[in-house]
């Protein structure tokens, strides 16, 4: 029998996606305070040596995860069909349903963790949060530039963290769920608040 694992992937890769997949079903279904680095082990199949050798603690392979599922998903993640509102809506749409189905807990929990330690934040920020803040700040910027967006009445700094803001008061809160509806909700609130002429109805109070 041949028991070579993944075509084309090193039996080293195979473990090391195991180890992250693991991670994050972990900390989606029992949370992060409960996420153990001998959980991940023994999910992923892996001596607890193994995921030690690679990750110091569990922040780092959920960093991973996340970073590692981004990449993954960058069809997703960075549309470019030309409609800006239609991309808009897919990133959204793709980040919220990752969020409800495998990364929320993860995100929460090392949100949590970030506000006593910097370096974690840094981290966080550079390899996770940043780049979606990036993705859909380019995506509203084409926007601009082609004339279906104006930023006269709101900064597009203000329009990002007005869709993530929500995203992340609903999975603190969880008063609300963070799914597709919801993108479609903020999509259609960024149409509103970045509509060439914004700023002058707003001025004239019509």
């Amino acid at each position: 029998m041949d028991e070579t694992p993944a075509r084309g992937r090193p039996r080293s890769e195979t473990a090391r996606r195991a180890v992250l997949d693991a991670a994050l079903a972990l900390c989606q279904s029992g949370g992060y305070q409960a996420l153990t680095m001998k959980g991940i082990a023994e999910t992923a199949g892996v001596g607890r040596q193994t995921v030690y050798r690679w990750w110091p603690a569990k922040q780092d392979v959920l960093i991973d995860a996340l970073r590692d599922l981004g990449l993954r998903k960058a069809e997703h993640l960075d549309p470019e069909t030309g409609d800006t509102l239609r991309d808009v809506r897919t990133l959204l749409d793709a980040t919220f349903t990752l969020t409800t189905a495998l990364t929320g807990n993860a995100l929460v929990g090392l949100m949590a963790e970030a506000q006593h330690d910097p370096e974690l934040s840094h981290r966080l920020q550079a390899t996770v949060i940043g780049p979606r803040r990036h993705a859909l700040l380019l995506l509203l910027a084409r926007g601009v530039a082609d004339g279906t967006l104006s930023d006269e009445a709101v900064t597009l700094d203000l329009a990002v963290d007005f869709a993530f803001g929500t995203m992340w008061y609903r999975l603190i809160s969880r008063h609300a769920p963070v799914d597709t509806g919801l993108a479609e909700q903020i999509t259609a609130a960024l149409a509103a608040l970045l509509r060439p002429g914004a700023a002058a109805r707003a001025g004239s109070g019509g």
